[in-house]
């Protein structure tokens, strides 16, 4: 069984179901990403392990125990990180205070991880003392994984994480999480650069109105005619 572990998941908001069952798995030392059509219940999927996302039917396991019932800080206790698209940052903090925020749970000395955070984003380093809304996008992006990773989490779920960013910093992005697996993190993306992001994909899920169209590896879905027609522009 895969460290996090969605099955056949349904729920949605405000009485409406956008799930249909799908099923959503990620291991430690992997990078997993969901793609698909707008609609198709990608961030929907990603919200549901989080506990964001109420289900109906089906069960959410993490390390082999079940999450059911948990709320999202429950859930955020037991090691699963989560980056929104929007508004993933403090803007009127400095680059500094915002690395901190995101160890508000831990008790013990943080200074190792912000090293470490810094090493992985070296820019941060250069800006640490400056606003989090004079950052470009690009390293808004890269503060938001790196506020993210102080909380030590085994799960990091990154929703969107090049929109709104040139096509070299996306890339560049990209390979930085790509590093993070090395750590044996488990890394479950949504993302809307579907090409690139199932270049660095171990696993990749093409959902289509809630449900698994198509799974296999990066590569595989890459290589796939269907898949590259349908979902990727030919």
């Amino acid at each position: 069984m895969s460290y996090l572990n969605g099955s056949k998941m349904c729920g949605g908001y405000n009485g409406v179901q956008i799930l249909n069952g799908c099923s959503i798995s990620v291991d430690r030392g992997q990078v997993v990403v969901i793609v698909g059509p707008n609609g198709a219940g990608k961030s929907t999927a990603m919200k549901a392990l989080l506990g964001i996302v109420p289900l109906t039917s089906g069960d959410i396991t993490l390390d082999g125990k079940s999450l059911g019932g948990m709320d999202p800080q429950s859930r955020v206790k037991r090691g699963i990180a989560f980056v929104p698209q929007t508004d993933n940052i403090f803007p009127t903090m400095t680059v500094l205070e915002n690395l901190k925020m995101g160890a508000y749970l831990r008790r013990d000395d943080i200074g190792a991880s912000i090293e470490e955070v810094f090493e992985t984003f070296p820019i941060l380093r250069t800006k640490r003392g400056d606003l989090g809304r004079t950052l470009s996008g690009g390293q808004r992006q890269q503060l938001a994984v790196g506020r993210a990773l102080m909380s030590r989490p085994t799960v990091l779920m990154l929703d969107e994480p090049t929109a709104g960013v040139s096509p070299n910093v996306a890339a560049d992005l990209l390979q930085q999480i790509v590093a993070l697996k090395e750590r044996g993190l488990a890394l479950l993306m949504v993302e809307q650069n579907a090409r690139q992001a199932l270049e660095i994909a171990d696993v990749g899920y093409v959902l289509v109105l809630g449900e698994n169209r198509y799974t296999g590896s990066g590569q595989d879905l890459l290589a796939d005619h269907e898949v590259r027609r349908s979902f990727l522009g030919g």
